[in-house]
């Protein structure tokens, strides 16, 4: 059967690749078609664009770029059709993913949508267009069921799919020592800087936390580069005491102290690796955000963690907040305060029974081959 994927960022690309792994054995004939990234690339078919050239976020750069976003969206209802797939799966990034759905469903094929959009933190209005052009949802929070049952919307919650992958990542055995002989780096102990994946993020993000390692001399700080923005974009940020290593995200956190991490799936990822942080976002035109967000958000918390736990289990810092001073204040918390830092890894360990399961993309890849086959 044929399989028409989108993902339009980095997380997107990672799920969507385990989507397709797990698929492949549902189907072994399974054709792909995507908008995915690298990941996705190894595991076959045809990879239309590159995540690279979609993630636009924030007003701003959604300005700056909508010529760009109209020829994406062009260039994939052209090849969707072109490909005529049995369905089309859908994965997280909302503001592109919801116009293709319509298309889809006027064009009358099957649609999915793995990973739901965080429409009960902001943006609820897209229940509407959910239950018009979805035919199947597959949720990763236990509380997305009660959520959409509140419009009278049935959905499929199986499992976590960042769960599954952080322990896979715990089995692996990595030296301290050897992580900082590969990377060339100090032996100092290490606080890592998760500034983002996309370009306009970390371009807002990066700059203030690599000045809080002024503060902390006895620290090495080190970013986790993301290899899509190019090994130059970050050389301008590095000092002897601020350096940075590509596509071992995981590998730097299970050898750090402390992270700083911009809000997002990172947020989850640290926490169920048990390490303390502090999160943080901003982004262009953050002075308008700040004076709408009680209003925009619908959730008491914009980090992905504390929104599970219901509480605040990690500090958060919102635009204005961002600064060196609160960043440098929070991480001499997390770094030398022991009752602190206890008590946010047992919150942890809570957060990580409640969203305990076993095989989400296996679990959503049955479900859809089932479907199709209806």
């Amino acid at each position: 059967m044929k399989y028409f994927l989108i993902a339009g960022e980095a997380s997107g690309d990672m799920h969507g690749a385990k989507l397709m792994t797990e698929l492949k054995k549902f189907d072994v004939k399974a054709d792909f078609m995507y908008f995915g990234g690298d990941l996705m690339k190894k595991q076959g078919g045809e990879l239309l664009k590159h995540y690279r050239e979609m993630a636009y976020m924030g007003i701003l750069p959604v300005l700056t770029h909508l010529g760009a976003i109209k020829r994406n969206l062009a260039l994939c209802k052209k090849q969707l059709l072109m490909f005529n797939p049995d369905v089309v799966i859908l994965i997280d990034y909302p503001g592109f993913n919801l116009r293709i759905a319509k298309f889809a469903k006027k064009k009358k094929y099957a649609t999915a949508y793995y990973i739901s959009p965080k429409i009960w933190a902001w943006k609820t209005r897209r229940i509407k267009s959910i239950k018009r052009y979805i035919d199947q949802m597959y949720t990763i929070f236990p509380f997305e069921t009660a959520f959409y049952q509140q419009y009278n919307y049935q959905v499929n919650y199986v499992g976590n799919p960042v769960y599954d992958i952080i322990q896979k990542e715990k089995e692996k055995k990595v030296d301290s020592q050897q992580f900082c002989k590969k990377n060339n780096l100090s032996g100092k102990p290490i606080v890592a800087l998760l500034a983002g994946s996309r370009k306009h993020e970390v371009e807002e993000m990066l700059p203030i936390m690599a000045k809080v390692s002024d503060n902390f001399p006895d620290y090495e700080f080190v970013i986790a580069g993301v290899d899509a923005l190019g090994t130059n974009f970050y050389q301008p940020t590095l000092t002897k005491n601020l350096q940075v290593v590509y596509n071992q995200t995981y590998d730097l956190l299970q050898n750090c102290k402390a992270a700083l991490v911009t809000s997002g799936t990172a947020t989850l990822e640290t926490g169920l690796l048990y390490v303390p942080q502090v999160v943080c976002y901003r982004m262009g035109f953050g002075w308008f955000l700040e004076k709408i967000k009680d209003k925009v958000l619908k959730t008491k918390y914009f980090s992905l963690i504390n929104i599970i736990a219901e509480k605040e289990v990690v500090k958060e810092l919102f635009q204005s907040q961002v600064s060196v001073h609160n960043l440098s204040t929070e991480l001499d918390q997390l770094l030398h305060n022991a009752e602190y830092q206890q008590n946010m890894l047992n919150n942890y360990r809570n957060i990580e029974n409640t969203i305990k399961t076993n095989g989400a993309a296996k679990a959503a890849a049955k479900l859809i081959v089932e479907s199709i086959k209806k």
